[in-house]
């Protein structure tokens, strides 16, 4: 890449890319660790379900904070100091949910989870990027991919299998979590720096006394596309917020399903789906999958529903599956397209946009449905769920078609 330069690290590129994929994902598997957990949790300390939803949403703050303020970071001090920091915050979690003795210190332990994954997303995709050989530039981002999708739907398989087989979960978890980031971290120290000191050096001279603060903005000539694809988004992101908080609750008084185990691979299903979308998103292009993924999502939703109604765990993981399909090509397409309409000077305002959407509704809608559940029950709650966010896909949808028949007649 033109102004990158390898420098340090006692690995090669090949070394380099297979140490920072494995931190990548072990990275993102940290943050859904817990999913299998909850009702551990809410047994130990007697949270209610409302409770569980904002533990889980503290997340999100913590990744939009990361988002927005450290965005840029690794441009200008190098990769390696930030992907350090971010799996330095990856350990401070892990310690917090290890000894944990009740909410305080499990809200913490969310808020530097979502910070990790913020700082993680963004600097790890640029450093895989950097680090994927010349001759396979165009296939570049595939890698980044499967770690992030791949790490969040292992964690909740990780600590599923932990859960129902050993002993003391809530804290074997993060033993074991903590044992794995060891060696992330010392890869990351051996990786090669793709930063040099003079495109450094250049971005800190061009920026002069600007702020690091990735300000989300959408330029007037993205627009249009931003309210599609930031629809799509939301849909997609809050049925991703809904089986990783919800799903274990759903499971156990809906479904009569204990085995965390089971938790886990329903949860992992999703994210299968989602990394099985984005690639897919490569083949069929923005203008053809967004509305695909759209259907796919409402699709996904209706199965949801139709297992929330007759209590079926190979409805709800046919669901899970074509949901998360939805989520991943909706997603993909939606954001190249956002950021094939943007200026390229706005881009990087554009997508902090995008991605404020995407984790407010991973949070947001969760929390809705632990309100819900507190008053009603989950069951209703879920339908309501299903309901708003199949109408928000199919509003997308409209929109989409009503976009392109303008196009058309234009």
């Amino acid at each position: 890449m033109a102004g990158h330069g390898m420098g340090g690290g006692a690995l090669g590129r090949a070394g380099g890319l297979a140490a920072v994929a494995y931190a990548f994902t072990l990275a993102m598997a940290s943050t859904t660790l817990p999913t299998p957990l909850y009702p551990g949790y809410r047994a130990e300390f007697g949270f209610s379900q409302l409770t569980i939803t904002v533990i889980f949403a503290t997340y999100a703050v913590g990744v939009i904070i990361a988002l927005l303020a450290f965005g840029r970071l690794s441009d200008r001090v190098g990769r390696r100091p930030v992907l350090l920091a971010g799996l330095g915050a990856a350990v401070a979690s892990a310690l917090m949910f290890l000894f944990a003795g009740g909410l305080p210190a499990l809200l913490a332990g969310r808020l530097l989870s979502g910070l990790s994954a913020g700082v993680f997303t963004g600097t790890a995709t640029a450093t895989l990027v950097d680090l994927a050989p010349p001759r396979s530039a165009g296939r570049a981002t595939l890698v980044p991919t499967i770690a992030n999708m791949g790490g969040l739907g292992l964690g909740p398989l990780l600590a599923g299998v932990i859960a129902r087989y050993g002993p003391d979960p809530l804290q074997l978890t993060y033993v074991i979590n903590l044992a794995l980031l060891v060696p992330a971290v010392l890869g990351v120290l051996l990786a090669p720096e793709t930063v040099s000191r003079q495109a450094r050096a250049s971005v800190a001279q061009g920026a002069g006394g600007a702020r690091l603060l990735s300000r989300p903005r959408v330029p007037s000539a993205a627009r249009a596309v931003f309210v599609r694809a930031a629809l799509a988004g939301f849909a997609g992101f809050a049925v991703l917020g809904l089986f990783t908080a919800v799903g274990p609750a759903f499971l156990a008084q809906t479904l009569d399903e204990h085995n965390p185990l089971v938790t886990g691979l329903v949860v992992a299903a999703v994210f299968a789906g989602s990394a099985l979308g984005q690639v897919l998103a490569r083949r069929t292009g923005h203008a053809v999958g967004l509305p695909a993924g759209c259907a796919a999502l409402v699709v996904g939703v209706a199965l949801v529903g139709g297992a929330i109604a007759a209590s079926s765990l190979p409805l709800l993981v046919a669901g899970a599956v074509v949901a998360g399909i939805g989520q991943g090509l909706s997603f993909a397409s939606g954001l190249g397209g956002l950021l094939a309409a943007a200026p390229p000077p706005a881009r990087a305002e554009t997508s902090s946009a995008f991605f404020v959407v995407a984790y407010v509704a991973i949070s947001l809608p969760v929390v809705g449905v632990g309100v819900l559940a507190e008053l009603t029950t989950l069951r209703l709650a879920g339908f309501v769920f299903v309901f708003v966010i199949g109408l928000l896909a199919l509003t997308a949808l409209a929109l989409l078609r009503r976009g392109r028949g303008a196009a058309g007649t234009s």
